[in-house]
């Protein structure tokens, strides 16, 4: 098994056809979508490919953070720590903001004033990186800086920017808590010095920067399954270790490159528990089995993710996974793009693979947002032991049809389902 992270568009057609055929060969390649969402069209190369186990991110909710203090000593928020200095002791200073409405994101050094000198900079996360931010604090003479996140969640551990070094700590404090933050804007408040596990409800989240399908030309389903891939806790090398020798040696990370090793590693124990099925069904079983109707919206965090090209099949489920009844294959359908007004029926077929070692006789079905347009040529199949069995699902456009995503849910009795999809243009 191997697991490939990061954008590499300059030889898209050769990664995705290097991929395609190392699964071919038996080798299941998981594979990061990027970290270039939110939007349409954003999943990067070797993901796009095919025959690539490619992964969505998802939150995990926990972060290793520090309090952040008023003046009579109640925490007002816990703030994530990352690659940044953090407090020797418990720093106490004045709150001062970049200036913006409500609060600045600290990309321009004009947003600091004079009352930045000897103060804790607010700052908003967005448009430039973390460095960048804490250095123009820095040099308007702050003594430290929060970064206060754009996206509601859990803080995350923010990254260092080699572009631009700095000397004084800095901390992510969560969306949530920016009213509080700003409401304390001009008062002293206390970034403390001793940093405790925090654990939250945050999570299955859909990670903002998570990119998104369809793939170009052929407008496949990308990704094709979501897993951990914000606030994940991973050793790093001893080179980065903060305190080497020590406790230290450990960081929380994220993007879909800290998704894909989950997929990596799940195609690893299907494997190991079952060694005779093909690169092809270890991808369907942790495609095919994800769990439905858990990951929720990046911006709305109380609503459901509801479109597949955003979560692909769902939240990888290693149990479920091993314990597969069948293998699908593609691990989902797309009917490509539709012109409006053509009227077109496109029809696919879909590939249904024993895994049991026993005959099995499935209902097939069709449900989901846009049933209506697609149908399954049969209601039940019969899958031979040890065998594979097909059928058709079309798509119908229709005359009248309005330009736009369709999808819907093709469920083989309660033990598979796969994402269908097409595009009206």
């Amino acid at each position: 098994n191997m697991s490939l992270g990061g954008d590499a568009s300059g030889t898209q057609d050769l990664l995705t056809m290097a991929v395609d055929n190392l699964d071919r060969a038996g080798i299941v390649v998981a594979v990061a979508s990027g970290n270039s969402g939110p939007g349409r069209g954003t999943v990067g190369s070797p993901g796009s490919a095919e025959r690539a186990l490619t992964a969505g991110a998802s939150t995990v909710g926990q972060f290793v953070g520090t309090p952040i203090k008023d003046a009579g000593g109640s925490t007002v928020a816990v703030a994530a720590i990352g690659d940044f200095p953090t407090p020797e002791s418990d720093l106490t200073a004045p709150l001062a903001k970049a200036a913006g409405d409500p609060l600045g994101n600290g990309c321009d050094a004009g947003q600091f004033g004079d009352d930045m000198v000897g103060a804790i900079a607010l700052i908003s996360r967005g448009i430039c990186t973390f460095g960048q931010k804490v250095d123009n604090a820095e040099k308007a003479g702050a003594v430290a800086a929060i970064i206060v996140n754009n996206v509601p969640g859990d803080p995350i551990a923010m990254a260092a920017d080699a572009a631009f070094p700095t000397t004084i700590p800095a901390v992510q404090a969560a969306q949530g808590d920016l009213g509080a933050l700003v409401a304390l804007v001009g008062k002293p408040v206390t970034l403390g010095a001793q940093p405790a596990y925090t654990r939250t409800a945050n999570d299955n989240i859909m990670a903002d920067f998570s990119s998104q399908g369809p793939t170009d030309v052929t407008f496949r389903v990308k990704p094709d399954v979501v897993a951990p891939g914000v606030n994940v806790l991973s050793s790093v090398t001893q080179k980065s270790c903060k305190d080497p020798g020590d406790t230290g040696c450990w960081a929380f990370m994220q993007g879909t490159s800290m998704a894909t090793p989950h997929l990596a590693g799940m195609a690893a124990v299907v494997r190991q528990a079952h060694p005779a099925w093909t690169a092809e069904q270890v991808r369907s079983a942790i495609v095919n089995t994800a769990q439905e109707g858990v990951l929720k919206n990046s911006r709305r965090i109380t609503e459901l993710e509801t479109s597949v090209l955003v979560t692909g099949a769902g939240l990888a489920d290693l149990k479920a996974a091993v314990g597969a009844d069948v293998a699908v294959g593609p691990v989902s359908t797309s009917f490509g793009a539709v012109p409006a007004g053509s009227g077109q029926v496109i029809t696919r077929t879909v590939t249904v693979t024993d895994l049991t070692g026993a005959t099995q006789t499935l209902s097939v079905s069709v449900d989901g947002r846009d049933a209506s347009r697609f149908k399954a040529s049969t209601t039940k199949v019969k899958v031979p032991e040890g065998g594979s069995t097909s059928f058709t699902v079309t798509f119908t456009a229709g005359k009248k049809a309005a330009a736009g995503e369709y999808q819907a849910t093709l469920r083989l009795g309660d033990v598979a389902h796969s994402v269908l999809f097409a595009l009206v243009k």
